[in-house]
């Protein structure tokens, strides 16, 4: 492989990705040009010219032909035996999209769960949340990133976002049947770029994002990706802040060898809210959307995350390549919060008030080590990697909690502001723990190209995990080692170019934290996952589209203990979540783009020691969602101009996540959303978008843990968004 040919493997994929993201489109078939700098061959040491990789070629929108995340190579989507969705930069730019959550909207089955006051990221995918004492799992650039306390994700640094649906634990480790998210970051360029956007809304949203990127020298160039917000809210007494910052630098060592460094920094301030509340097991409009349940002399909630990341490649010859690196994150979250406990006994109006006070830290230090490559044995073609990884995580948390804080009335919390018992001592100190986790793992993957049609995906993984929990109130320590094989296997048919058929089948696992009544560790979740699905594309590869069906079942879920639900659980727990999802995105017309997604799913607990939870759905997990959103291009006074609509659908639910009682279950109600979105190019530097969201103004509620905690969604909102290349 010459040396050319070398640096596009390592820097074209990145830098026709970022044109996609910050290039408007003046003509829907105009071919486009994307420079990447790279240095050339060197003769001698002092030989260091600047040469030019031009990447030519046809924007195809919302259309991704790889996904790294999914195989750690560069296989192509229609190669491999899963679905998987990549939603594009362009694709977020067109939805108004600045954060994970509203992201993960336009994907099917993916729900979103209860998501701590609304401080951090949570969804279910296919059904299964993950560890509901973090937010849920996703990696970035195919590191884990949701160990520790995250706030809300921006999108600024987002160069797309890959949805893995199925079991990746061959891959990457503990974690989800029903999948997983990896974020591919925004790359330094090797040609000066800048752009900045400005945005205000409704209830004072102000948000600003930067992106600057360039060399420093020949062989060195860096990104500077930056967002600030601030906004007020729907809901009374609520507001937050937050920041992002995230420089990054690629170094080319060598003709073979480059070093890249991300670093993030986010903070967040938000008030910490739980919603509104259920009334007999009913959400109703007799009580406004608006209507805040906390205290509004609580102080906010601050979240903190300072992450590192470093990763080489070096090629060893044309076929084989080294890569690996690491990354190192420290995160924290601290704030006092008030929020509804239950009804006081006999009462169908006075709610019983609990005062939190958090403050929690956390490290986790990961790395990984690959050898990628190619061979032949007689006419099969193997594209092999392996693979060792390792992590270490610390989790120190430390909660005062006063359980009968006060009292509100469900008509009238306003009235009983500033009476909450916020005077911590000693005895209410209900949790002060430090558990430490340890992880080494070894793995292997191969993809065999059997025949020109036929393709095999076979992969491993052994995993050898420690955990420690120290008890600090009553100096307990709880130590558990287990070790887990996880294999995977997925076969692909292509009748032609357009279609692939395939199946798959794996196991997953992830360690259930914490300790039960008696002090004992718990036993891991174990998850199988089959799949059966369909790729189709269109001739000029315009338009993808995957359909799937599936079945999984995970056991050793976590449920509340029977005789100390509110503060234990136990392993007793079994899940199954089966069903069919559609995907489809691309330029259906000439000047006409659009994404649709749309999941049956049915969920079931198919065992647990409580009839209530035996036999029902998994929570906020709806049998029917759905989303599509069109836009189209024209022009306007001369210029290029969009007008879009987005409808987004989801079904009835469950609103418990863990009931003990049955008259603690009930139901959220199905909606239905729209969003309008516009676009105007003042010029090819300047333009202005404009969205509506919820068009029709909507009463409905997006999540829920209990009757007393259920998050409404927002009422009609407006913004505009100021646009700035140069």
């Amino acid at each position: 492989m010459s040396h050319q040919r070398r640096l596009r493997r390592v820097i074209a994929p990145a830098a026709a990705c970022l044109y996609v993201a910050t290039v408007p489109v003046y003509a829907a078939d105009a071919d486009e040009t994307v420079d990447a700098a790279a240095t050339s061959p060197a003769s001698s040491a002092s030989s260091a010219a600047l040469d030019t990789v031009q990447v030519t070629g046809k924007k195809q929108p919302y259309r991704n032909l790889t996904a790294t995340g999914a195989t750690k190579t560069d296989a192509l989507l229609k190669d491999l035996p899963q679905s998987v969705r990549v939603l594009t930069a362009d694709l977020l730019e067109d939805a108004g999209v600045t954060n994970l959550a509203g992201a993960l909207d336009l994907s099917s089955g993916v729900s979103r769960q209860s998501n701590l006051g609304g401080l951090w990221d949570s969804y279910a995918m296919r059904g299964f949340t993950g560890d509901p004492s973090f937010g849920s799992d996703y990696l970035v650039n195919g590191f884990n990133y949701s160990r520790g306390y995250n706030g809300v994700r921006d999108s600024a640094n987002t160069a797309t976002v890959e949805i893995l649906k199925g079991p990746s634990a061959a891959l990457y480790g503990r974690g989800e049947p029903g999948g997983t998210v990896n974020i591919t970051t925004k790359k330094p360029l090797f040609e000066r770029e800048g752009q900045v956007d400005i945005s205000y809304g409704s209830f004072d949203a102000f948000r600003t994002a930067i992106d600057l990127t360039g060399p420093i020298t020949d062989r060195v160039a860096y990104r500077l990706n930056g967002a600030y917000e601030k906004a007020g809210s729907y809901r009374d007494h609520v507001s937050s802040e937050r920041s992002m910052m995230s420089p990054s630098f690629i170094w080319m060592l060598s003709d073979d060898t480059t070093i890249s460094y991300e670093m993030e920094v986010s903070r967040q301030k938000a008030t910490f809210d739980r919603g509104v509340v259920a009334i007999n097991g009913r959400v109703s409009s007799a009580l406004s959307t608006s209507r805040f349940y906390g205290n509004p002399e609580d102080n906010d909630h601050d979240t903190e995350t300072v992450g590192h990341q470093v990763f080489v490649q070096h090629y060893l010859n044309d076929t084989w390549q080294l890569q690996g690196g690491f990354s190192y994150r420290e995160s924290s979250i601290k704030g006092t919060s008030t929020e509804v406990r239950d009804y006081r006994t006999g009462s169908t109006t006075e709610l019983r008030m609990q005062h939190r006070s958090r403050d929690n830290e956390a490290t986790d230090l990961s790395a990984r080590a690959e050898l990628l490559g190619s061979f032949m044995t007689g006419p099969l073609k193997h594209n092999v990697l392996f693979g060792v990884d390792a992590y270490q995580f610390t989790d120190e948390r430390l909660q005062y909690r006063i359980g009968d804080a006060g009292t509100y009335n469900v008509y009238d919390p306003a009235a009983s502001y500033g009476t909450i018992n916020m005077g911590f001592t000693a005895a209410n100190r209900n949790t002060d723990t430090k558990e430490e986790q340890a992880s080494r793992s070894i793995y292997a993957q191969d993809q065999i190209d059997l025949s020109e049609k036929w393709k095999l995906l076979l992969g491993v993984r052994f995993d050898d995990y420690d955990q420690k929990l120290t008890n600090n109130i009553n100096g307990r320590v709880v130590k558990k080692s287990l070790t887990a094989t996880s294999p995977r296997a997925g076969l692909v048919f292509q009748p032609n170019k357009q279609v692939s058929l395939y199946a798959q089948a794996g196991k997953t696992f992830r360690p259930n934290g914490g300790v039960s009544r008696d002090f004992t560790a718990f036993d891991p979740e174990e998850g199988r996952a089959y799949e059966l699905g369909a790729k189709w594309d269109s001739a000029d590869q315009r338009v993808t589209s995957t359909l799937a069906l599936f079945h999984i079942t995970k056991e050793n879920v976590l449920s509340p203990d029977p005789i100390d639900p509110n503060n234990y659980y136990v392993t007793t727990g079994e899940a199954e979540s089966k069903g069919l999802e559609l995907d489809l995105s691309g330029e259906v017309w000439p000047t006409v783009r659009l994404s649709l997604a749309y999941a049956y799913t049915k969920t079931e607990v198919t065992k647990d020691y409580s009839s209530v939870l035996q036999g029902r759905e998994l929570a906020n997990v709806p049998l029917h969602s759905g989303n599509i959103m069109l836009v189209k291009s024209l022009t306007l006074n001369g210029n290029p101009a969009s007008v879009g609509i987005g409808v987004n659908y989801v079904g009835e639910r469950e609103g418990a996540v863990a009931p003990t009682t049955e008259s603690e279950n009930f139901k959220l109600p199905s909606y239905t959303t729209v969003k309008l979105t516009g676009s105007y190019n003042f010029d090819k530097r300047t333009k202005l978008m404009l969205e509506v969201d919820n068009l029709f103004d909507k009463e409905y509620y997006t999540s829920s843990y209990s009757q007393y905690w259920v998050y409404p969604g927002s009422p009609r909102a407006f913004k505009a968004t100021l646009q700035h290349r140069f």
